[in-house]
């Protein structure tokens, strides 16, 4: 992973409320969650979550999926992963962690 997309994508998850939807679409799994039931479970108003999920998806960290009139937000896991892969690269040089 480059410096670059690291950097954005950890200033996208900077943000308390991206880093709370962050949270509740990792903890939903595979399946997503719709974004009226993000909404509500968050308490935030939609053009707010749509502002925020436009970030995430920009970046990478979260994919959405329209299912008939349902729109669904997923963590992109594979980007989880390089990202924190890219976090502990190298981790404590050369010396045992």
């Amino acid at each position: 992973m480059k410096l670059e997309k690291a950097a954005k994508q950890l200033e996208a998850l900077g943000n308390t409320t991206r880093l709370s939807i962050f949270k509740v679409l990792i903890q939903a799994g595979e399946h997503g969650v719709p974004v009226g039931d993000i909404q509500r479970q968050l308490n935030i108003p939609a053009s707010t979550l749509s502002h925020h999920v436009a970030k995430m998806v920009q970046t990478e960290l979260i994919s959405q999926e329209r299912q008939s009139r349902t729109l669904f937000c997923r963590a992109n896991y594979d980007s989880m992963e390089a990202l924190l892969a890219f976090l502990v690269e190298n981790c404590c040089g050369k010396q045992d962690c």
